[in-house]
């Protein structure tokens, strides 16, 4: 199994009263609750804590695209990528995504990647995200009708971009480029790419047929996931696709402590402080054509029960316990004993070969996320290495296997790219 060191970067000065009832915290939240100075230290945080999870044995470091919100300040996942991509020495460089939709032309995409795998030494992870509403279709403006046809053309145009060996024109609905011809090109003959979702068909149909790994990137836990992951499993079986678990990616927040006691005593104000500013404003969050009618109709098949959404209401509010939320599987808490083993259940119920693991959340104190990437790390990822070692993995870069392989002194694994 793989582990890959993640957060959302927030800001951590937001005011106990944000965000107002029924506000959200996308699109428009007021840009004077941001302090400049303190936003640079909190993205001089973040790099520290992914050199760290690099030095404490993690196999990728995980970045994200978002616009326009305090909750996640990542408005290019390549920069923040960058910085990490030539300080780093074992970890994949997971760029988990650009949001294809939104760049014009998407070669920049095609040479940002190519210069990360170069910088990195072929260690890039490619993840190409179709956008959250709030992203694509408010923040940049983009029609929810167009983005998955913008989506696949960009794709199609940065994989042709780094295979032709010869320049060649492209004429596509949106992109008409007479010269492509990208320099530098990716050391790795194509990176892993993966694609995450929440449950579109159309992402699965994808991700089945070209074998990309898909990613649930949900913060909801085990319970509400697991609809949605047995639907996709059922979908690859359906349609004869692959089931290495390792082309299963799944986000949880995890917060690992001495003891339960002190887990709840560090970790539960961040985690609320999370949970309140997660989520946008359902004006933002639900734009027509986004969704597909087939892939509402399935959604709808899977819609969570009254309990669980009055679960999620509670959770957003801060008014749960910090073991609930334990309970429910919002968070994983507590010794590394316990952590692996709730993890252990989590991945082999759904058949995850590919934990995302949020090891900072809300506004935690760097000492406080700097001990968790260390406990999990050299505590929890130790006692989890056996799940799907029976497995190849060819969507964690070979380069990355093969060190971190040598660094904790096992034989390398057999996949990659």
């Amino acid at each position: 199994m793989k582990f890959h060191w993640f957060a959302e970067v927030t800001h951590s000065g937001l005011p106990d009263a944000f965000p107002a009832p029924g506000q959200g915290a996308w699109v428009d939240s007021p840009i004077d609750l941001a302090d400049p100075e303190r936003v640079g230290e909190d993205y001089r945080m973040f790099i520290r804590l992914m050199q760290q999870a690099d030095r404490d044995g993690f196999d990728g470091l995980a970045v994200n695209e978002h616009h326009q919100t305090p909750f996640a300040m990542t408005p290019s996942p390549n920069l923040l990528a960058a910085s990490v991509a030539g300080s780093t020495e074992n970890a994949a460089i997971l760029v988990i995504g650009d949001s294809l939709a939104l760049y014009n032309p998407p070669t920049r995409v095609a040479e940002e990647l190519a210069y990360l795998d170069c910088l990195s030494g072929g260690r890039v992870i490619a993840g190409f995200v179709f956008g959250t509403p709030m992203d694509s279709a408010y923040a940049y403006g983009r029609p929810p009708v167009e983005l998955r046809e913008r989506f696949h053309e960009a794709r199609e145009l940065v994989l042709r971009a780094w295979a032709e060996r010869e320049p060649f024109a492209f004429n596509g609905r949106y992109t008409q480029l007479r010269h492509v011809n990208v320099w530098p090109r990716p050391v790795q003959q194509r990176p892993a790419i993966w694609v995450p979702g929440s449950g579109s068909v159309e992402t699965w149909e994808l991700v089945t047929r070209e074998n990309y790994c898909y990613g649930h990137l949900s913060f909801s836990g085990l319970r509400s996931a697991k609809p949605l992951v047995d639907g996709y499993w059922d979908y690859v079986a359906a349609h004869d696709g692959d089931l290495n678990p390792h082309r299963m990616a799944f986000t949880q927040l995890v917060c690992v402590a001495d003891s339960d006691a002190e887990a709840e005593r560090k970790y539960e104000r961040a985690v609320k402080y999370f949970q309140r500013v997660k989520d946008p404003a359902m004006r933002y969050a639900t734009p027509p054509g986004y969704t597909s009618t087939e892939s509402l109709a399935k959604m709808l098949q899977r819609v969570n029960t009254p309990a669980a959404l009055e679960d999620k209401r509670r959770a957003t509010r801060g008014e749960m316990g910090f073991w609930e939320y334990d309970e429910k599987g919002y968070i994983i808490a507590g010794t590394p004993d316990r952590v692996a083993q709730r993890i252990r259940e989590l991945a082999t119920e759904l058949r995850v070969g590919q934990l995302i693991a949020s090891l900072h959340m809300g506004d935690l104190p760097e000492e406080t996320a700097a001990e968790n990437t260390h406990l999990f790390g050299t505590k929890v990822i130790p006692q989890l290495r056996d799940l799907w070692a029976d497995q190849p993995d060819h969507w964690t870069p070979a380069v990355s296997q093969r060190r971190i392989a040598a660094r904790a002194g096992v034989p390398a694994p057999v996949g990659g790219n």
